[in-house]
């Protein structure tokens, strides 16, 4: 059976906090959406603002090839026939070819809120469904507070529902519109609320009990044939209905559910990082299926068994949502561990060696250094302790300096090496130390070594380790790196003296970088 898909990333997802989608950012979403084969894509509210009207606009003008528009927007007002109603107005000039309508469901939404008669109410669902399917437009009816609703006056809840039904909705959405509901509750009311109508039902779900997810499911499960969410979660509170685990769930763990077109399953991952940054959010790494620590490990003893029987920690294999296995290392880590981190190095037949390897990346964690996001400087380590190491630099010193000058700070470093026997003395300004500092070692360093220009730092990370020395704590420093072909590592240095970590981490950077490209860290 074929799960309508619908995503309402456009709208109910730019309600969540921090989110903020420009008009193209919405028209890139849509159209890597419709890629993947998603059959609905609710683009906003266009009474609500310029930006939503012109995105209807844009997709009139740029049809997409497979996914349906919709726009959203309300009953008409009380007491105003549809057709005079601005809102209903909006919604026809969007072209959309399906409009998605919310009513209210609870007789006390109708009564505190709407403050008008049960009659009233069922009146404004009519005849706004009605009037969008005379005009030749689909509707999918979204229940507002609809499992609220129902077991507070479940009579009435059941004929708002009808009316919509009747009035021609070809989808009546069951909304958990407070993200209260429990799964087994959603599994009942929408098998009761299935006898009151004969159109399909939805489902539509807050995460505000962290179980969108499973109440989405449990309403498939009832006889829903269309479910509502948001690319990773995003919504107003805790969230939407992640359409990311809703999918994957479908497709892999359920039995005799079709989502999506064929073969776009592996590129779940992608998908959801491509939300994540058009969004300028960070990826959640524990997100189920697609963030980088699903599947990533840990602990020896389940390294060990992934090893040999991927399946033992897995529940799936990675490359089926497009994401990937990692092995991490830590003080935690076991012999395992490290022979599955150091298989490029061909080094992982001497035990001897890789009982070396994790003593030092046990005294060192416990020194304050963390390997999980500084792959770089773990290959480097490796290099050291195998002695197939040699560097390309050697430091003679730096120094950084910070003063005032028209009342603006500014940062100066001076960097002294030793390349090829030779001394090479260079000075930089920079927007602080750490900048200073890359920019005085890439001119000292340009000269031999010019494929550094490819390479730029994309983040930084700082954390005090013991908090409890106050001033004289140690500090760890991560230092993102990317190549212009899209490659990204991280590097770690530890000192007491922020600078210095940074300079450590930014030497690994580099040096990782010179010895890639050199072919030495395969």
């Amino acid at each position: 059976m074929h799960i309508e898909i619908y995503d309402t990333t456009l709208r109910d997802g730019a309600q969540g906090e921090g989110v903020n989608f420009s008009l193209e950012d919405k028209v890139l979403i849509a159209r890597r959406l419709d890629e993947m084969g998603f059959d609905f894509i609710e683009g906003g509210y266009p009474l609500s603002n310029p930006k939503d009207a012109e995105f209807f606009q844009r997709m009139v003008a740029e049809p997409l090839k497979h996914s349906k528009v919709c726009a959203f927007g309300m009953t008409r007002r009380r007491g105003v026939k549809p057709a005079d109603d601005p809102g209903m107005k909006a919604l026809m000039e969007s072209q959309a070819p399906v409009i998605t309508i919310v009513g209210k469901t609870s007789d006390f939404h109708v009564k505190e809120v709407l403050r008008v008669s049960e009659q009233e109410n069922i009146d404004m669902i009519a005849e706004t469904v009605e009037y969008f399917v005379q005009q030749g437009r689909e509707v999918i009816y979204d229940a507002e507070h609809f499992f609220d609703g129902w077991k507070a006056n479940a009579e009435y809840a059941a004929k708002t529902i009808a009316a919509a039904a009747s009035a021609g909705a070809m989808r009546i959405v069951m909304c958990d519109t407070n993200g209260g509901t429990m799964p087994e509750e959603v599994a009942r009311i929408a098998g009761e609320a299935a006898a009151k109508v004969d159109k399909p039902l939805g489902i539509h779900t807050h995460n505000d009990c962290e179980l969108a997810v499973a109440n989405s499911l449990a309403a498939i499960d009832a006889g829903a044939i269309h479910v509502q969410g948001t690319i990773n979660g995003l919504g107003e509170r805790c969230g939407n209905a992640d359409l990311i685990s809703v999918v994957a769930n479908l497709a892999l763990k359920k039995q005799g559910y079709e989502v999506l077109e064929q073969g776009e399953l592996d590129h779940l991952t992608e998908l959801s990082r491509y939300v994540y940054e058009i969004a300028n959010m960070s990826y959640r790494i524990n997100q189920p299926f697609v963030g980088s620590s699903a599947f990533a490990h840990k602990g020896g003893m389940h390294v060990h068994a992934v090893n040999r029987v991927a399946e033992s920690y897995e529940h799936i294999a990675p490359e089926t949502v497009g994401n990937e296995r990692r092995v991490l290392v830590s003080e935690l880590s076991g012999r395992s561990n490290i022979i599955a981190m150091t298989t490029k190095h061909d080094i992982d037949e001497d035990k001897a060696l890789m009982d070396r390897i994790l003593r030092e990346v046990v005294d060192k964690e416990n020194a304050g250094y963390q390997f999980e996001s500084a792959g770089a400087s773990f290959d480097l380590l490796v290099k050291r302790i195998s002695g197939t190491y040699a560097p390309h630099f050697e430091l003679v010193k730096f120094h950084t300096s910070v003063e005032s000058r028209g009342g603006q700070p500014v940062t100066e470093a001076t960097v002294k090496l030793l390349v090829d026997d030779q001394v090479r003395h260079e000075v930089a300004e920079g927007d602080g130390p750490v900048n200073a500092l890359d920019a005085a070692l890439r001119k000292a360093l340009n000269g031999s070594f010019p494929n550094l220009r490819g390479m730029q730092l994309v983040d930084y990370k700082v954390r005090v380790i013991n908090s409890e020395a106050a001033t004289a704590a140690s500090v760890r420093v991560v230092i993102e790196s990317r190549d212009a072909d899209g490659e990204v590592w991280g590097t770690v240095g530890v000192d007491e003296n922020v600078i210095q970590a940074s300079w450590d981490a930014l030497v690994d950077s580099i040096e990782y970088k010179l010895c890639k490209d050199e072919g030495k860290m395969a």
